[in-house]
């Protein structure tokens, strides 16, 4: 998938021509791809038996997912430059991604998609701290 939002990236007229835009290519693939997955796994914890025992894992699930989404549409976003709340979206996406994985990891054992989930929100949590290191 990274390779398809590099490859948006580049053929963009304003073209960002910053260093860190392999960072931003894999940023942007990181939100997308945890975004689906929490929603995923939001949706199979809904199908366990014990469903009541995963209603805080549901929500953190959703609500990074829609963090995640949120986040990877405003990176994929280049034309006038970087926007000045990109800083504190990437913050916002890193916290919920971190959130998410720690509930997540609470049932890994017991849950396979939550252990998926869990890997996929630390992939997301470390690509947006690189981009934000990157400036």
């Amino acid at each position: 998938m990274s390779h398809h939002v590099s490859a948006m990236l580049n053929a963009h007229p304003k073209a960002n021509t910053a260093p860190n835009r392999d960072s931003l290519a894999d940023c942007i693939a990181a939100c997308f791809e945890c975004a689906q997955t929490c929603a995923a796994c939001a949706d199979a914890c809904l199908g366990e038996d014990m469903v009541a025992g995963l209603t805080t894992c549901i929500r953190t699930d959703l609500d990074c997912a829609d963090i995640c989404a949120a986040t990877g549409n405003i990176l994929t976003r280049q034309t006038g430059g970087q926007s000045p709340i990109t800083p504190a979206v990437l913050e916002a996406c890193r916290a919920a991604c971190a959130a998410c994985a720690e509930e997540c990891e609470k049932h890994a054992e017991m849950h396979e998609h939550c252990r998926i989930c869990a890997e996929a929100c630390r992939r997301c949590e470390a690509a947006c701290g690189v981009l934000l290191a990157a400036g």
